[in-house]
């Protein structure tokens, strides 16, 4: 019975991984996606890889605080608990990928052991007060650095970069020796090839990131009832997340990267620092990151600022100077041409702000990312308040 228990542990432990590996990894390469830089099966394939080599190396560390260190007596993990918990996280996350909103891992993780804790007394409160504090904290100022970005040095960091998609391949393959050598394409300038290099890096960076703090959602409950030595769990996690990764997470891929706003390739680049930022800092000093919601938060929060940004422009019309005019919009970026900086816009250049932001897809997203966490908390708090009071 107890290996039957196990066998059932484990497979839902790797529904958990591959809604992750679904969720995830939008927040990561939606940017580079989203602006062509790379395809949705490097993505995946990319996520897979670093993930892992987070997850082996730091996310040991955070398994150890969600198994043993959230609740104070690890005694409430057991076989039978731990796949309850796994079912709520699993099930929760599947809910946001399925809507094609990823939702945040660790929020939904760490809700469902709450509703654990709180159900048996075994709750620490202070830690758990500590982690929300930050959920709530880094996610605003996210929004609100990449809003000033957005409005105020959008322009400036364009002409700084001054990168464009051009046509055909990014890279080729120079098979004219014996090995094979990447090289850039015949249309890509340095610039891009430079820029493009530096945003794959961060998602990869990012990657790593969310191997760290998002491994422990899938393995540690398992972990805390000690139905499996650490290195296993995470290599089962692993596999799992990779199969998500390369799978369901083509539609938060296509949410992030396309729906959400319009992202050419600078503004990926000026979320993708910003949101790894922020993931690292708060990893630094030991809190389960909310990796999926700060992203998207620095997402919104660019298109926002950049789609409301008041700019100064002098029309002549007839030869006759025409009073200055505000106009709420972005600079347009054809390719090949430089940007200009505030209040050195053409009106008939710059698009309508709903091309840039999508104010009914930015509801949505925000919507379900608050929804997953509470249902699996709710969940998880009145399942457990029942099994422990009527049948355990």
């Amino acid at each position: 019975m107890v290996e039957l228990l196990l066998l059932v542990g484990i497979g839902v432990a790797l529904f958990v991984g591959f809604n992750i590996g679904g969720s995830t990894t939008g927040p990561a390469f939606g940017p580079a996606v989203g602006a062509g830089a790379i395809s949705k099966l490097l993505a995946g394939g990319l996520m897979a890889v670093f993930f892992f080599i987070g997850a082996w190396t730091i996310g040991r560390r955070v398994v150890d605080t969600l198994g043993r260190e959230l609740v104070t007596d690890p005694g409430v993990f057991t076989i039978e608990t731990s796949i309850v918990v796994l079912f709520f996280i699993g099930g929760a996350l599947f809910v946001g990928n399925y809507a094609g909103v990823p939702a945040s891992t660790s929020m939904t993780a760490v809700g469902a052991i709450a509703g654990l804790g709180i159900a048996t007394g075994a709750l620490d409160w202070t830690v758990m007060g500590e982690i929300a504090v930050w959920w709530i904290v880094a996610p605003l100022v996210g929004f609100w650095v990449s809003v000033m970005i957005g409005r105020y040095l959008y322009p400036t960091i364009n002409r700084w970069i001054a990168i464009t998609s051009s046509e055909g391949a990014l890279v080729e393959l120079d098979r004219s020796g014996p090995i094979p050598i990447p090289r850039r394409g015949p249309n890509t300038t340095r610039r891009e090839f430079i820029g493009t290099v530096v945003l794959v890096s961060i998602g990869c960076l990012m990657g790593f990131s969310s191997g760290t703090s998002n491994i422990a959602n899938a393995i540690a409950p398992l972990y805390g009832a000690g139905a499996l030595e650490l290195n296993p769990l995470i290599l089962l996690g692993g596999a799992a997340v990779a199969v998500g990764a390369l799978t369901i997470a083509r539609r938060t891929l296509d949410t992030l990267g396309n729906d959400l706003t319009d992202l050419p390739l600078t503004a990926a680049i000026v979320v993708a620092v910003v949101a790894s930022g922020i993931v690292i800092g708060l990893s630094a000093i030991g809190i389960p990151a909310s990796f999926v919601i700060i992203a998207t938060m620095c997402i919104v929060g660019l298109g926002w600022g950049r789609a409301t940004r008041t700019v100064t422009v002098t029309e002549s019309v007839r030869g006759e100077a025409k009073p200055n005019v505000s106009v709420g919009a972005l600079a347009a970026e054809a390719p090949g041409e430089e940007a200009p900086g505030i209040g050195e816009e053409d009106p008939e250049d710059i698009p309508a702000a709903a091309d840039l932001f999508d104010p009914a897809t930015t509801g949505r997203v925000i919507l379900m990312q608050n929804l997953v966490p509470v249902l699996a908390t709710a969940g998880a708090y009145a399942t457990f308040w029942v099994l422990f009071r009527f049948l355990w």
